[in-house]
């Protein structure tokens, strides 16, 4: 592969609805450009962009896959999305390396909600967008429509560059509108052709259309669309590419890129043409400067001849291949045998090989320039979001924004044993995935993992089988409850034990309370008159109290907001120990916790959903009967801001619950809040279910 400057390179990210064509849009990319002697499918499961087992099998996307295409002397980075909602995470990364946004549409399906977000992305970033409607071989395909549909949701900087006309009710070729020029499919291939007769003004309609879009861009253009006088193409053209890089224009391409590569052809040349190369759309990028040159902020232009700076934004971490690193070049020129600095992990690195990836083919490149995207094998310190730099200008760019990971799954496995191996693979797999997470609860002691959803989740516990060949269990994690009483008791505990020689005796006359602090487990005070307990067994009275919170009487459950006060007892010169009286304060903590009207509270969460309006009343109806309170509504970013709280309990599956009411437009916030009573039927179901549980554990 020839090395590139960054007038020649534009990088894409192509995204949008799952299903709409992104990954056999990229392949017919490849098969234009002759690197590919046959098209993939992805039914076949024989895409380059789709190459790992889970994506065969699954038949989607789960990775972003990077797949640069040479064309008229130019490199275009595309970088293949996925479209379901729960590998967002991939999504977030190539965006962060792309200058443009190629968003896939349905010409069936129209505007969904893949397209909803994949605009919201790129406007978030301020990135250009580009729309290629695929499908229009499908018989129920309508442009119109889709335009129409387009306007109403992101107003009217929509340009139709293509005109689509049938013939015996099937796509057969499609209008130049920059142009005004014919092209037909003839034996496979497009070919010039005259504007048929019933298209002629409808063409005409949509290039005047186009010529009011470019006006926006420029006061002589204005001018000239004011006075009715007519664009040449060069004037258009020059408008476009201007449109694209400012936001006032976004360019609208058709086809049926599963028909073959014709049409993906003029997508190409048309990118090549008007969407303007990385040294235009990304001139400077912010940085933090650090180290002993100062600290603040750098603007880092995309010039070659400057110190080197890349962003890795994407790792893959294979068991055989080892980890590569995935980056952008943002200056300078990165070479093999190079030394880079790593500010974050304060460690600098040597360059052995530089690959450029197709999919999961890795080629070697001598040099990788600014604009230019490729990977590193083996990096020892290198994680995603780092940065790259030389050491005398140590730069870090601004991170990757994840979504918050709000599903969480305990995972058990199913080998014994096996705990280890599989903390140590999950470790690898969340090198991959940013929006993946990992602890041992210190309380539950369950291993929970979470994510977006219930898909991202189960690809995971896959990958652990197909790449580790370890097998595990996704199951509800323990609900961490806590027990209190909230009544005041006074009880006597005894422990008297004769065994020959010296016995055991230890006699307690506690008071329990509530504390009326749940922050804290217990609190403890002696009231002792005339020695009747001698002071040195307090400690072991409280060492009593300290064990028997840790699980409590009712479910074996934490004990919070306990006052726990020694008024009375007696003891034996010989037979008392501290032993003796560490096993009467048990006795009399779990006699007096059950006559002190024990309960248990319940975990509560703190919840925001941000949805459309028509969304509004479903929501609030689905959070009552979770047995949540609504707090209150605002308006925030366009959309409804519904707060709430709600026990934790009924929240597991909130992420894809949500997506389901919502056809995945809505999104949340939850932490925890507090914790309070839980009504007597819940605390009737948890504390059988935790006596079944329990028993269980014993077997």
């Amino acid at each position: 592969m020839k090395i590139y400057s960054a007038n020649a390179i534009r990088n894409i990210a192509v995204l949008g609805h799952s299903g709409c064509g992104k990954t056999t849009l990229v392949e017919a990319a490849l098969h234009a450009a002759g690197i590919t002697t046959r098209m993939g499918r992805v039914d076949d499961g024989n895409t380059v962009s789709d190459y790992e087992a889970e994506e065969i099998r699954r038949k989607v996307s789960i990775n972003a896959a990077m797949i640069p295409i040479e064309w008229l002397d130019n490199k275009i980075n595309f970088i293949d999305t996925p479209g379901y909602f729960d590998f967002v995470g991939e999504v977030k990364e190539a965006l962060s390396a792309a200058d443009i946004a190629l968003i896939v549409i349905s010409a069936k399906s129209g505007v969904e909600v893949g397209t909803e977000k994949a605009w919201e992305y790129a406007d978030k970033l301020r990135l250009p967008k580009i729309i290629f409607v695929n499908g229009m071989d499908d018989e129920n395909a309508d442009l119109d429509k889709v335009i129409e549909e387009l306007n109403e949701k992101f107003g009217k900087s929509i340009a139709p560059l293509q005109v689509p006309f049938k013939e015996d009710g099937k796509f057969a070729g499609f209008v130049n509108a920059v142009k005004l020029e014919g092209r037909r499919l003839v034996d496979g291939k497009r070919q010039a052709c005259e504007i048929p007769e019933h298209m002629r003004d409808y063409a005409k309609e949509i290039h005047s259309r186009l010529e009011e879009a470019v006006a926006e861009t420029d006061d002589a253009l204005m001018d000239k669309f004011f006075n009715e006088e007519p664009f040449t193409v060069e004037e258009i053209e020059n408008g476009i590419r201007d449109g694209i890089k400012s936001g006032v224009v976004t360019p609208l391409f058709c086809g049926a890129a599963a028909q073959g590569t014709d049409d993906v052809l003029f997508l190409m040349n048309s990118i090549v043409m008007l969407a303007p190369p990385a040294s235009e759309m990304r001139p400077h990028m912010s940085a933090s400067l650090s180290g002993k040159a100062g600290s603040g902020e750098l603007e880092v232009a995309c010039e070659e001849d400057a110190p080197v700076s890349a962003f890795v934004f994407k790792t893959i971490a294979d068991p055989y291949v080892g980890r590569l690193s995935i980056f952008r070049v943002y200056s300078g020129v990165l070479k093999k045998d190079l030394q880079l600095f790593n500010p974050r992990a304060d460690a600098t690195e040597k360059v052995s090989h530089l690959y450029v990836l197709r999919g999961k083919e890795q080629i070697e490149v001598p040099e990788l320039r600014a604009g230019d995207i490729g990977a590193i094998a083996k990096l020892q310190n290198a994680a995603t979001q780092d940065t790259l730099c030389a050491k005398e200008r140590p730069v870090v760019f601004a991170p990757i924004v994840f979504p918050e990971s709000l599903m969480s799954m305990a995972i058990v496995p199913r080998g014994k044993g096996d705990e280890d191996k599989i903390g140590q693979a999950l470790s690898k797999l969340l090198e991959e995935d940013k929006t993946l997470r990992f602890e041992v609860d210190p309380e539950t002691k369950q291993s929970i993992v979470s994510g977006i959803g219930d898909n991202q989740l189960d690809v995971l516990v896959n990958k652990l089988r197909t790449k580790y060949k370890l097998e595990a269990d996704l199951l509800t994690p323990i609900v961490p409850y806590r027990e209190m009483i909230k009544a005041k008791v006074r009880v006597q505990g005894k422990y008297k034990k004769q065994s020959g020689g010296h016995g055991q005796y230890g006699d307690v006359h506690m008071e329990f309370e509530p504390s009326n602090d749940l922050a804290t487990p217990y609190v403890f005070e002696e009231k002792i008159f005339g020695g009747a307990v001698p002071r040195q067994y307090f400690p072991a009275v409280e060492k009593g109290i300290q064990e028997c919170v840790k699980a409590g009487p009712l479910a074996a459950y934490p004990v919070v907001g306990i006052k726990a006060t020694l008024v009375d007892g007696s003891y034996h010169a010989v037979d008392s120990s501290e032993m003796a009286f560490k096993m009467a304060t048990t006795l009399a903590f779990k006699d007096g916790f059950m006559k002190a009207k024990p309960t248990l509270l319940e975990p509560i969460a703190k919840v925001c959903v941000f949805v459309p309006d028509d969304y509004t009343g479903d929501i609030m109806g689905d959070l009552n009967k979770r047995r949540g309170r609504i707090l209150g509504m605002d308006k925030e970013d366009g959309k409804q801001k519904i707060s709430a709280e709600a026990p934790m309990a009924e929240m597991f599956k909130y992420s894809t619950d949500l997506r389901s009411m919502t056809q995945g437009r809505g999104e949340f916030t939850m932490s925890f809040d507090r914790y309070e009573e839980a009504p007597m039927e819940v605390q009737q179901k948890v504390i059988e279910a935790r006596k079944k549980e329990l028993e269980k554990q014993k077997e």
